[in-house]
C-alpha cells in the first residue's frame, strides 16, 4: 500500500497507554465563520505529528483551544485518559502540555536562564543556581543554544526557538505543541531543530507539529492529520507512511488540502535572459554605498551598492542576521544610514523616514508581522488604512469615513482570500497566515512603485504561497519593482530576474536568471568567496 493509498480518516488504533492527549468533537465558532467543526485528534506519546491545512482550515484555532488559549463551543478533551477542562495555558502546562508559538515570548533583556524560570518560582528573588542544575538533567543531550547569561536579543532566531522548547519542557511539559516552527529558520536551524525532535521523541514526548511546509512534514512526522474547512478529513499513520511513494503521497495531501490537483508553479518567466532584456529600463531603486548601524552599534549593512529597474524583482538570498532585514528598513525609511544614499525614481528619500518613502512609492512588507507589521489589538479594516488613514477617501479635515474604510477593508479580504469573520476582526485574532494577507493586501492596494519584501510566504501555505509569488509577478510586470528577501532559494529562483547574495552586510555576487546555480549561491550564503 502507498501513503497515498492510506489517506483515509480511520478511528485511532493507538492503546490507551500510548495517548497522551485526545480531542473529541471540537466546534468553535467566531460568529458565522465555523473554524473547527467536530474535530476529534488523538497525540500519541513518543510520536511526532503533523497538523496539515490551508489557511483558515482551523489549525492554530484547535491549537489554541488543546493550549487552553481558546475555550471550545463543543467537544471534550481528555489528557492521559481523563477529561480535563483547559480554561487558561496554565491548565493546559498543569496537565503538561506547552506550546511554542510561531512568533516567540522571550523577553528581549532578560538572559535565557531568567526567560526559562520566569513565572515558575514564588518569591521576589530567582534562584538561578537551582535552575542551571535542574536544566542540566531535563533531557540528556537537550542543551542550551548559549551560554546561561546571554540576553535573548542576542540570540538567533533558531537559538530562541530552543529556548523557547527548553522552557516548557522545564515547566514539566511532555506533550508539545509547536506552530510553524520552521517558518523563520534557516535550512541548518531546520535540521537542528528536526534532531532535538527526534530526541524529544525518544524521551517519550509527545509533538504536534502544525506546519504549512509538507515536505517537512513528511521527513520528520510518524502521522499525519489533514484538515479543510475546519474539519478533520484524512489521516495516514505510521505503517502507512513508512516506505511510502513520496511524490504520491505529496500530490495526495495537496489534494486533500485544497480540494483539487495541485497547479503548475508561477509561469511568468522562463529560464532566458529575462535580466539582459530589463537593461534598457529605467532605475526605480538606486541604493548608493549605503552602511547602517545595528542595534549594537556596528556596521549590519557595510558599503552596499544596489540598483533595481522596472519590470524586475530582484532576489536577495543570505542566511539570517547578514543584514537583509536592516537593508529593507534602510529602503523603507525605517532604519537611518551613516553613509551613502538611496533613491527611488531618482528622488533621494536618505535618512527622511517612513512618510518620505511612502510618498516616494516604496511599499514594505515586514517579516515580524505581528510585532511590526500591525495594530493586534485594531481590527483588519483599520490596519489595512494605516499608511493612508488621514487621506481621502478614508478621512477628510481629521474625520474619519467608516463606511469608506469598510468596503475598502471587504474588497481586500475577497481579493487576498483572508480567512476572517469580517473587517472588524481583531487582525491578532488570525492565523499567521492570514496576518500575512492582510499585510501583503494593505501595500499592493497602493501600487508602490519599488515593493520590499521580506519572507513574504512565511506561514503561508501551498496554495496561498502559489497566489503570493504570482502576486509579486504581476506587480513587477506592471513596470515596478520588487526586492524580494527569503530564505527560500527555490522561489527566489521561481520568480526572479537576478538574485543576490548578501553576506556581512554586502552584496557579494548577482546571478542573471540563466546564470541560477544553488550549489553556487548556497556557498556564498555560508561565507565562501564568489
Amino acid at each position: 500500500m502507498t501513503r497515498a493509498d492510506a489517506l483515509t480518516p480511520a478511528p485511532p488504533r493507538a492503546d490507551q497507554d500510548e495517548i497522551a492527549v485526545e480531542v473529541r468533537g471540537i466546534g468553535k465558532r467566531y460568529g458565522d465563520l465555523v473554524a473547527n467543526d467536530d474535530i476529534s485528534l488523538t497525540i500519541r506519546r513518543g510520536e511526532i505529528q503533523a497538523l496539515l491545512g490551508e489557511n483558515g482550515a482551523g489549525k492554530t484555532t484547535l491549537m489554541n483551544v488543546i493550549a487552553g488559549m481558546v475555550q471550545p463551543d463543543a467537544g471534550e478533551i481528555r489528557v492521559d485518559g481523563a477529561p480535563v477542562v483547559l480554561a487558561t495555558p496554565r491548565d493546559a502546562l498543569r496537565h503538561g502540555i506547552g506550546t511554542v508559538y510561531q512568533h516567540f515570548t522571550l523577553v528581549p533583556n532578560l538572559s535565557i536562564v531568567e526567560n526559562i524560570v520566569l513565572g515558575t518560582e514564588r518569591g521576589i528573588l530567582l534562584d538561578l543556581a537551582t535552575a542551571r542544575r535542574t536544566l542540566d538533567d531535563l533531557l540528556p543531550g537537550l542543551t542550551l543554544p548559549a551560554a546561561p547569561a546571554t540576553l535573548a536579543r542576542n540570540l538567533s532566531m533558531g537559538q530562541r526557538q530552543r529556548v523557547e522548547i527548553i522552557k516548557v519542557l522545564y515547566r514539566g511539559s511532555r506533550v508539545l505543541l509547536l506552530d510553524e516552527p520552521t517558518s523563520v529558520l534557516t535550512p541548518a536551524e531546520v535540521e537542528g531543530l528536526f534532531r532535538i525532535l527526534l530526541r524529544l521523541k525518544d524521551e517519550g514526548v509527545a509533538v504536534l507539529l502544525i506546519t504549512h511546509k509538507l515536505d517537512e512534514a513528511l521527513a520528520v512526522s510518524d502521522r499525519i492529520s489533514v484538515l479543510r474547512g475546519g474539519r478533520n478529513i484524512a489521516e495516514l499513520g505510521p505503517d502507512e507512511l513508512a516506505g511510502a511513494d513520496l511524490p504520491a503521497t505529496r500530490r495526495r495531501v495537496v489534494s486533500l488540502m485544497f480540494g483539487g490537483e495541485p497547479t503548475e508553479p508561477v509561469a511568468a518567466l522562463p529560464r532566458t535572459t529575462i535580466a539582459d532584456e530589463r537593461a534598457d529600463s529605467p532605475h526605480l531603486l538606486s541604493v548608493q554605498r549605503v552602511t547602517s548601524l545595528g542595534s549594537h552599534g556596528a556596521p549590519v549593512v557595510r558599503d552596499l551598492s544596489l540598483d533595481l529597474r522596472a519590470g524586475e524583482i530582484f532576489g536577495l538570498a543570505g542566511v539570517d542576521g547578514n543584514g537583509q532585514k536592516e537593508l529593507g528598513e534602510v529602503v523603507a525609511g525605517q532604519r537611518r544610514t551613516t553613509h551613502g544614499r538611496v533613491l527611488v525614481g531618482g528622488r533621494e528619500i536618505t535618512n527622511h523616514g517612513v512618510a518620505v518613502a511612502v510618498a516616494a512609492g516604496v511599499g514594505y512588507v515586514t517579516d515580524d508581522r505581528l510585532g511590526e507589521g500591525c495594530v493586534a489589538a485594531g481590527s483588519i479594516a483599520d490596519n489595512l488604512i494605516l499608511k493612508c488613514i488621514d487621506r481621502p477617501p478614508f478621512a477628510r479635515r481629521g474625520v474619519l469615513h467608516r463606511h469608506a474604510i469598510d468596503r475598502n477593508a471587504r474588497r481586500l479580504i475577497a481579493a487576498f482570500d483572508v480567512r476572517a469573520p469580517g473587517p472588524a476582526t481583531r487582525i491578532g485574532r488570525l492565523s499567521g497566515g492570514n496576518i500575512q494577507k492582510v499585510l501583503l493586501a494593505r501595500e499592493l492596494a497602493r501600487n508602490p512603485k519599488v515593493l520590499v519584501c521580506n519572507n513574504p510566504t512565511s506561514g503561508l501555505d501551498w496554495k496561498t504561497t502559489r497566489f503570493v509569488l504570482q502576486t509579486l509577478r504581476e506587480h513587477a510586470d506592471n513596470g515596478n519593482a520588487v526586492l524580494l528577501i527569503s530564505s527560500e532559494l527555490d522561489q527566489l529562483f521561481e520568480v526572479s530576474d537576478r538574485v543576490g547574495v548578501i553576506a556581512a552586510g554586502q552584496v557579494v555576487a548577482t546571478f542573471p536568471r540563466r546564470d541560477l546555480d544553488a550549489e553556487e549561491i548556497g556557498r556564498l550564503m555560508l561565507g565562501g568567496r564568489p
